[in-house]
């Protein structure tokens, strides 16, 4: 069969030559199409449930919430695993997927049941599905630093929560922006209990007497002098003063009771489990980039850069964004580390060649064989749906070597049987016999380079058929 091949290709040498053009460019398409990432994703098929039941003890939340969820996702179509972990006042529940499973038709399942499942929840708490990513979508961490003293960490974290996060989110592959560090802005309402005794007011009246003050409410029109003009009550809570002058009840002399008089208003930070840190300098705000699940590691990362850039004109003056962790670095490294052993090994042979056989000519077989095998490598893995990362990228750079051996095989068995003819004839050879020549050599070495290389093939199923 490889002789056959063979014949056929030397008969039809425009057809190879053609095939050869259009493989190469079907490569270079593909590779410029090909996700890049720096590790394979090899994470399961998940869905996360995030529920907060604020206040509650873990034993509480087991009970009440992770419980009644676990035992609902159960019943997932093609959930292989379901894992319930249960916090201070949080809930998670991880539903694991068969291999395969379209992560988006196994968030649809997962929503379907969390409508039934609600109905054994403690009344007001609301599920949620974590973001379309995967355990290793962390691409990118940046720290929001203020090294003039201007802005405090609550300051640091508005910038973060309200002028970056969603200019970040609208970045095509970016599922979720999570903000970490800093203080979160509360108005805080301290009561005191010696008042509230005096006044005979209970705690639950003043949380009812905010919640009503806090809304705007919607009349309908009046008209004047042809003219319509929508009526509007104008009440949601806007700073302190608009907290301190709510009314509570009336004294016995008909005097409104507020909350300033029951309570002290002031804004302050929200109860926080965690800190972060910047090289041991101090406290930071910050946020992280989740990447969407199956999206082109490398893109992403590149759109998330120049959205930072083009969001760093309008940070306040002494506020400077410092990347702490971008894994488009590695991705570029282990893509240079590819092209740079394919230009190592190009220079390594055209040496050899020349030095050895004195024919420098000789040398593009190996120098056209290299990198159409590897485009062709790059076509199978796009059809594949893999995308380029170390552990790929690696694999073509290790198979490079065995393609060098078999093109340095082919060159110098073709140069001796070149020799052999030409020393017969006693002349130079004529285009025809040059032919029958190298075809002579292609048959005699073809059969044996071929199962070679299969040989090396075969040795790296038991790694393909690898599962789990």
């Amino acid at each position: 069969m490889i002789k056959v091949l063979i014949n056929g290709s030397l008969k039809d040498r425009f057809i190879v030559l053609l095939g050869a053009v259009i493989l190469g460019v079907a490569g270079l398409w593909s590779f410029i199409n090909m996700p890049m990432d720096a590790i394979p994703d090899l994470s399961d098929v998940q869905v996360i449930v995030f529920t907060k039941y604020p206040g509650q003890a873990p034993q509480v939340v087991e009970d009440q919430v992770t419980y009644p969820l676990t035992t609902a996702m159960l019943a997932v179509p093609k959930a292989k695993v379901v894992r319930g972990y249960s916090f201070f006042g949080l809930s998670f529940v991880y539903i694991i997927f068969e291999d395969g499973t379209d992560i988006y038709w196994a968030r649809s399942r997962v929503l379907e049941y969390l409508n039934y499942a609600g109905n054994r929840l403690p009344q007001g708490i609301n599920p949620a599905l974590g973001p379309d990513a995967t355990g290793v979508g962390w691409v990118y961490e940046y720290a929001l630093v203020d090294k003039t003293g201007k802005h405090d960490l609550a300051q640091l974290r508005s910038i973060q929560d309200w002028y970056l996060r969603y200019p970040l989110q609208t970045v095509p592959g970016v599922a979720e922006v999570a903000s970490v560090g800093g203080y979160v802005k509360q108005y805080q309402i301290e009561v005191d209990p010696n008042a509230l005794l005096a006044y005979g007011i209970p705690p639950a009246k003043v949380k009812q007497a905010i919640q009503r003050s806090n809304s705007d409410v919607g009349g309908r029109l009046i008209e004047m002098a042809e003219t319509e003009y929508m009526v509007r009550g104008l009440g949601y809570i806007r700073s302190i003063d608009d907290i301190n002058s709510i009314p509570l009840t009336v004294d016995a002399k008909g005097t409104p009771v507020r909350i300033q008089d029951v309570a002290h208003v002031h804004i302050g930070p929200e109860l926080r489990r965690g800190v972060v840190e910047l090289d041991g300098e101090g406290e930071v705000a910050g946020g992280v980039v989740i990447m969407r699940f199956g999206e082109n590691a490398k893109a992403t990362i590149d759109g998330v850069r120049a959205k930072l850039e083009e969001l760093k004109q309008g940070l306040p003056e002494g506020v400077e964004i410092v990347p702490v962790y971008d894994r488009g670095d590695l991705i570029e490294r282990a893509v240079a580390t590819l092209n740079e052993a394919l230009i190592q090994e190009l220079i390594i042979v055209c040496a050899m060649v020349a030095l050895f056989l004195l024919h420098l000519r000789s040398s593009l077989v190996i120098v056209i064989t290299l990198p159409l095998g590897i485009l062709m490598a790059f076509i199978v893995m796009k059809i594949q749906g893999l995308n380029a990362n170390i552990m790929s990228l690696g694999g073509i750079a290790i198979a490079i070597g065995d393609m060098v051996d078999g093109g340095i095989v082919m060159v110098e068995n073709a140069h001796k049987h070149l020799a052999e003819a030409s020393e017969r004839k006693k002349s130079e050879l004529t285009q025809q016999e040059r032919w029958q020549a190298i075809a002579s050599a292609s048959k005699e070495v073809g059969p044996t380079l071929f199962f070679s290389l299969l040989i090396v093939t075969v040795s790296f199923i038991p790694i393909f058929a690898m599962q789990a």
